[in-house]
Order: C-alpha cells, then sequence, then structure tokens
C-alpha cells in the first residue's frame, strides 16, 4: 500500500480521504483506531495518530472521548471543496496563462472543453 515517495501518515490520510469520497467511509461512520490502522498496517501507531490529528485538523474527522473516530458530517463536501481548489490552482490556472502566453481565448478554451464534452455524451 505504502510508496517511498510520500511520508506514510499522508498516505494513510489520503487513504481515509478517498475512502471517504467514494463512499466507503460514509458521514458519522466510525474509522479504525490509530492502534487497529498500526496494527493492520504494521506500522507504528504514532505515525497513524499524525494522519489521525491532522483530519481532525482538517475537520474531516472527529474525536468521541472514549468511544472513537468518526467522519464528520461535511467531510465529504470539505473533500470536493479542496479538490477543486487545488485543481484550480494546480490545473487551471497555469493553463490559462500558458493559453495568454499563446494568444488562445478564454473563448476558445471554453469552446474546446464543451466540444470535448459534447463528444463523449
Amino acid at each position: 500500500m505504502f510508496d517511498d515517495g510520500t511520508p506514510i501518515y499522508r498516505q494513510i490520510a489520503d487513504q481515509i480521504k478517498a475512502e471517504i469520497m467514494n463512499g466507503s467511509l460514509e458521514p458519522g461512520g466510525k474509522v479504525m483506531s490509530t492502534n487497529q490502522y498500526a496494527a493492520f498496517y504494521q506500522i507504528n501507531p504514532a505515525t497513524a495518530q499524525k494522519a489521525f490529528r491532522d483530519l481532525v485538523d482538517e475537520g474531516v474527522l472527529y474525536k468521541q472521548r472514549g468511544v472513537g473516530m468518526f467522519v464528520a458530517e461535511d467531510a465529504r463536501d470539505r473533500l470536493a471543496a479542496d479538490f477543486r481548489e487545488r485543481f484550480f490552482e494546480r490545473v487551471l490556472a497555469p493553463l490559462v496563462q500558458e493559453a495568454r502566453q499563446a494568444g488562445i481565448s478564454l473563448t476558445d478554451i471554453i469552446d474546446y472543453l464543451e466540444a470535448q464534452e459534447g463528444a463523449r455524451k
């Protein structure tokens, strides 16, 4: 499951986020404990704990003392908004800048995208 390129705690957090986005983990659903994650993936419990702490800080998970960790009710919406923001920054902003440099208008880009969408239907 883990690759060498990204810290393990980040990969755990990303996996949990993916499970929330694909519906495997639902709002209000209980998440494995840090000790369960550590035992299952044979990692240091502190590594799993860091992933969970980051997800709590992001508002994706919440902790009920003595009960466990749960998916926040608005977790999917938060994750979708975060993905959208990162997509615009990482993909569209450079695309618009490069298009400007090449003399391609925003209208041309929109027409192209609409044509691609129409071709998929």
